[in-house]
């Protein structure tokens, strides 16, 4: 189709390169030396993928012409898997009616009911922070941040306390931190599940096995207390509820079955909890390593709290600087390396000859167009004025993609902004952030699949005054 190509391997084309490399700096290779900061190719065994880092064609994939795009990639099933259940794999018709579900539950209504939910965690860690600075001198922030994460997803979607920021080893936090991790016998049974799928069913390989069981056994017991009449009006109540209703207007099909109900569960808990968690992570150990920031961010901070008497909804959710440096953070360490999108009806990449066939898959490598420096001047510095208000007009569109764009951007966006805002201006507001001798260099977890800090990045936290 004269698309320059990354060279590969017989019979398993690209694939072994994301095991023997962080992903990150395979698809930054492909980026930088074979054409993929416009359109270049790569194999999975004998599949080509077309990799697209052009902003102006990602806004057709992504927006003008969505309806082309609808899928993104299908993984074989096997019993009790809920992998494919899952919104971000639904395709077509199922995912339309799934998304307009689900969507309510991350209104900003609903997010004001669950604020103060986010506090209370957002407090804790702040406690538990403080105290381990002073016996041990510094924290793990990654650590941290994990146990902060999945005790508010689990009490904001699901009303259960795990209690992950008081037990040593949390449970919870530890299946949900396995999963994102490659270790090389999960990164050479994901290679067979890609290479042979049906091969890879057939003897039982299920690469996510003991991690998505957990959580969907958590999901099941606490669907059937709901069932038996306990209420919080939170996200698995509003999918049950919304199984209960007539089915009619889906076309008599069921779309909300105990199993669905269970994957969105398991994607939430599963999803929510590393993301966010390095992005927290990330700001903090952003914002040590450059004071100035922070001192901008505890004077904003600050002078939202004088003026509402505590930090409210819509002040940490409209404070500027705190979005700024979010954003930045994003920026910098996207949690997805990559995105994708599945072809589902014939599409022609526009300025091109390129034309991509049903069951195509395209993927955006969004690490390495978010360092760019076309778009972005001084990319790997830290510099949260570019999305102030008055600068974001000089961002191109389409070049910052942490969450996605179009229809099919995360559903739960505004949920894990809310909650590293909180968390951020929680921790600015207590202590004074500074990076621990030895960890003056933010390092990359190589054995994961996300951009996540390396485990044992050290922060020291100097209490403030309390407020006045």
């Amino acid at each position: 189709m004269g698309i320059p190509t990354e060279p590969g391997l017989p019979f398993i084309g690209n694939l072994h390169e994301g095991i023997i490399k962080p992903l990150w700096i395979v698809f930054d290779n492909i980026y930088k030396n074979c054409g993929g900061s416009k359109l270049c190719g790569r194999y999975e065994g004998f599949r080509p993928v077309l990799v697209i880092g052009d902003p102006d064609i990602l806004r057709d994939v992504f927006v003008k012409d969505f309806h082309h795009f609808l899928g993104r990639r299908f993984f074989e099933s096997q019993d009790g898997d809920v992998m494919n259940d899952m919104l971000m794999n639904k395709i077509g018709d199922e995912w339309k009616i799934l998304r307009s579900i689900l969507s309510p539950t991350f209104s900003s209504g609903k997010m004001k009911k669950m604020f103060h939910l986010v506090c209370d965690k957002a407090d804790l860690l702040v406690s538990s922070c403080l105290k381990d600075a002073a016996e041990d001198h510094s924290i793990d922030i990654k650590d941290k941040t994990g146990r902060f994460t999945m005790d508010t997803i689990a009490s904001c979607a699901f009303g259960i306390e795990c209690n992950s920021l008081t037990q040593e080893k949390p449970e919870f936090a530890q299946k949900a931190d396995q999963f994102f991790s490659m270790p090389l016998m999960k990164g050479l049974q994901i290679l067979l599940a890609f290479m042979f799928p049906k091969v890879a069913n057939a003897i039982g390989i299920k690469v996510f096995a003991s991690e998505m069981e957990f959580f969907s056994e958590v999901a099941n017991m606490t669907i059937k207390s709901r069932e038996a009449g306990q209420k919080r009006g939170d996200f698995l109540d509003l999918m049950l509820e919304a199984r209960a209703e007539d089915s009619d207007s889906n076309k008599g099909k069921k779309v909300l079955d105990n199993k669905t109900i269970v994957a969105q569960s398991a994607m939430f808990l599963v999803a929510g909890y590393d993301t966010s968690a390095s992005n927290l992570a990330f700001a903090c150990l952003l914002l040590a390593k450059n004071p100035k920031e922070q001192q901008h961010l505890r004077e904003e901070l600050l002078e939202l709290v004088k003026q509402e008497g505590e930090l409210t909804y819509q002040g940490v959710m409209e404070a500027k600087y705190l979005d700024a440096c979010i954003q930045e953070t994003l920026r910098l360490y996207p949690p997805a390396v990559f995105g994708e999108r599945m072809c589902t009806k014939p599409y022609k990449v526009s300025g091109t000859e390129v034309v991509l066939r049903p069951g195509d898959l395209v993927e955006f490598p969004i690490w390495s167009i978010h360092r760019d420096p076309r778009y972005w001047p001084q990319p790997d510095k830290f510099r949260p004025d570019r999305f102030m208000p008055e600068n974001k007009a000089n961002i191109k569109p389409f070049t910052h993609l942490p969450f996605g764009a179009g229809p099919r951007n995360c559903i739960a966006m505004r949920f894990a902004l809310m909650e590293v805002k909180v968390a951020l201006a929680k921790l600015v507001l207590a202590a004074e952030l500074a990076v621990a001798a030895g960890h003056e260099e933010i390092t990359i977890d190589r054995a994961s699949f996300m951009i996540r800090p390396k485990k044992g990045s050290k922060l020291l936290l100097k209490p403030l005054s309390p407020m006045p």
